[in-house]
């Protein structure tokens, strides 16, 4: 069937660092990244974590974008048509394949736990956290959790706002609401900074995140140190490699790339140094709750706090921001895949992309109530099972074939006229890490996921 040829390019050459550090910029970041630093070495954790970050993360995500920009098309279209210039096996799309269906997906049960920011949101904004203790506020969310009316209802809000973006296209839709949303989000971030730093014990805070101690660190930390840094920058889920496909010829992919990776660990480490001054700074919490610590532990931080009502409302739509900013991202690949591949609107691509995951994702809003303890598949329910399959297997396989493809097959002054590296020894430094380091790195977290699972 005849591809249709992208011709939708960025309308500044910015954008594509917004709309890339919208699509990593998630909940992980908010949570996760400063609370496994915290518990696994402090700074210790975190040079490593850089480390990762520069050795597979930036590398990775450059072979992604190249990818993109090169094929200037979907992620299937784009793969496909670079393994026939390189005289490769038509395999190889695979890896657009795998970046689709791990987006499609992800979105699914992402939008679900996404809605409940938006509850959250409202709550704090109506003053519902005041006077609020740990007991109340855990039976609040596990009320939520139990009620499968309310999780529906906030998964589908979530899920038609994505949509909005969406189907307006790359520039009235996804250009302009990454250059509102990404400027907001980082003052809605700021500004929780300031708060922290003079409501919170903001000194509590920084030794937790960033005291060093190398007792912390094992085999496990680096472990997870490494799958989070390819995570957390959105890798091999097609979203990146879409928005390659819009960026301008002449713009520097390692330049992007590498100010993506800087936004991207700024804003995880700014939000820990916003969020656990607060929670030091209430008597009675721990920082070691993990998603606990975002439904549970803020909005009692939040309920005994001066100002707690506007910042915690403030917190939420930073939370919920983000969470957008990455559902638009899980969306487009499918999108663009679908409108280009059988030309028709990008309204009706929308529509059976997002309702077909609207439609699985009712399966992860009962995996929380009604099936909670269903077996779908390795003693899971839905929404663990998606979670895993994901998280664990596609992603750092999509990965894993994605460095072997750019590193060994695609022809190297293909790769050269793309990249237009500074110099040859950073271009051949970058071949290395793709063909040998980024390969085995991805091997042992696919490997380290499946051990975590069935050990």
């Amino acid at each position: 069937m005849k591809t249709i040829k992208q011709h939708a390019i960025w309308g500044h050459r910015g954008t594509f660092i917004l709309a890339a550090t919208g699509s990593a910029v998630g909940l992980g970041n908010i949570w996760k990244f400063p609370y496994i630093a915290g518990e696994n070495g402090g700074g210790a954790f975190v040079l490593m974590y850089l480390v990762f970050i520069l050795l597979i993360g930036v590398p990775v995500m450059m072979a992604e974008v190249t990818l993109g920009r090169h094929g200037r098309a979907n992620p299937i279209d784009a793969v496909s048509k670079i393994a026939r210039q390189s005289g490769a096996s038509p395999m190889w799309n695979l890896i657009g394949w795998s970046g689709v269906i791990a987006g499609f997906l992800i979105l699914s049960f992402y939008s679900v736990v996404a809605g409940w920011s938006l509850e959250y949101f409202g709550a704090a904004a109506r003053g519902h956290f005041v006077g609020l203790d740990g007991e109340t506020a855990g039976a609040a969310f596990n009320a939520l959790l139990a009620n499968p009316w309310r999780l529906f209802g906030w998964q589908s809000a979530f899920i038609a706002m994505t949509v909005l973006v969406v189907a307006f296209g790359v520039t009235r839709g996804l250009e302009t609401a990454v250059r509102l949303l990404m400027p907001l989000l980082f003052v809605l971030l700021l500004v929780l900074l300031v708060y922290a730093v003079t409501a919170g014990d903001f000194a509590a805070g920084w030794r937790f995140m960033f005291g060093f101690d190398p007792a912390g660190l094992s085999w496990g930390a680096a472990s997870l140190a490494l799958g989070h840094a390819f995570f957390t920058l959105s890798l091999a889920m097609g979203a990146i490699m879409a928005y390659g496909s819009y960026m301008p010829g002449k713009a520097s992919v390692g330049k992007m790339v590498f100010a993506v990776a800087a936004l991207d660990t700024l804003v995880a480490l700014i939000a820990g140094l916003a969020i656990f001054p607060i929670v030091f700074a209430t008597p009675g919490l721990s920082p070691a709750e993990g998603p606990g610590l975002m439904f549970i532990s803020l909005p009692v931080a939040f309920g005994s706090m001066q100002a707690g009502v506007f910042f915690g409302a403030a917190f939420f739509a930073l939370v919920a921001l983000a969470a957008w900013s990455s559902t638009i991202s899980l969306l487009e690949p499918g999108v663009a895949y679908v409108a280009e591949r059988f030309n028709i609107q990008r309204w009706t691509a929308n529509v059976l992309i997002a309702g077909s995951a609207w439609l699985l994702g009712i399966g992860s809003v009962l995996s929380f109530n009604v099936w909670q303890d269903m077996s779908l598949l390795l003693g899971m329910n839905v929404f663990n099972f998606l979670d895993f399959f994901t998280q664990r297997v596609m992603l750092p396989l999509g990965g894993l074939l994605m460095a072997l493809f750019v590193g060994w097959v695609v022809r190297r002054e293909l790769l050269h006229h793309e990249v237009r590296p500074a110099s040859e020894t950073l271009f051949s430094a970058w071949l290395w890490l793709l063909k040998y380091l980024c390969p085995a790195a991805l091997l042992v977290i696919l490997l380290a996921g499946l051990w975590d699972q069935f050990s």
